[in-house]
């Protein structure tokens, strides 16, 4: 197997960007009339560097990383309960009992997790990323490798209508009126793919500098796309 230079990296950046935009997740924002979740800043992190996986390394490589970002992330999520769940000390915050009820309280409000949201987040990157990486694999064979832009911005489009449709109908039925669903769907979904599409012109820099720094341009002709298969294994 080949060493790439810049592979840790690039994989240190999702799985970074995906636990934080977990951890801040808990925080509404108002975006003009939109109302979104604080993760909206970074979440797209992870797709841009998904596209980079995908377009320099293959879907493969990039599949290894999507597994190692889920492990990380559930590692993370159980340390945090955890800790939710360790009591406190009466000498947190100011030594006072009633301080550090407080302060527990706190804690558990902006770390805590509700199971369904949980779930629901974990269903969605699951399928939202290997969908975006799918398709950004097989549209770069389809396009023989031209036209970056429309493999990243096509890719990333479909990927997060997976992402967010899922992650808010699997948080939110039952909870959220059913009419403002969809426009709570949409909302999440174009924020994102703007994002993905401001951000083209660094994707380029990065994608061209990788490709040359690498020595590397995968195309997976060959590849099994099998999400649960763990190395690079191929098709005969």
């Amino acid at each position: 197997m080949p060493h790439y230079r810049w592979f840790a990296t690039i994989t240190a950046v999702f799985v970074t960007s995906l636990i934080v935009s977990n951890i801040i997740a808990v925080k509404l924002i108002s975006v003009g009339p939109l109302a979104l979740t604080a993760a909206v800043v970074i979440f797209p992190v992870s797709y841009i560097f998904g596209d980079v996986l995908t377009e320099v390394y293959g879907y493969g490589r990039a599949r290894q990383v999507i597994w190692i970002g889920f492990g990380c992330n559930v590692l993370a999520v159980a340390a945090i309960y955890l800790s939710i769940r360790l009591p406190a000390s009466p000498f947190w915050a100011a030594g006072s009992l009633e301080s550090a009820q407080a302060s527990q309280q706190a804690y558990e409000a902006v770390l805590g997790f509700a199971p369904r949201l949980l779930l629901a987040s974990f269903i969605a990157y699951l399928v939202g990323e290997f969908v975006n990486s799918f398709i950004m694999a097989k549209m770069k064979i389809l396009s023989r490798g031209r036209h970056l832009w429309m493999r990243t911005i096509g890719s990333t489009v479909v990927g997060q209508l997976v992402d967010s449709g899922i992650f808010i109908l699997v948080a939110f039925v039952g909870v959220v009126p059913t009419d403002r669903l969809v426009p709570i769907i949409v909302s999440q979904w174009l924020v994102k793919s703007a994002y993905e599409a401001l951000s083209t012109p660094l994707t380029y820099v990065v994608v061209f500098y990788l490709k040359k720094s690498e020595k590397v341009d995968h195309y997976d002709h060959a590849t099994d796309f099998n999400p649960f298969l763990w190395n690079e294994l191929r098709r005969p």
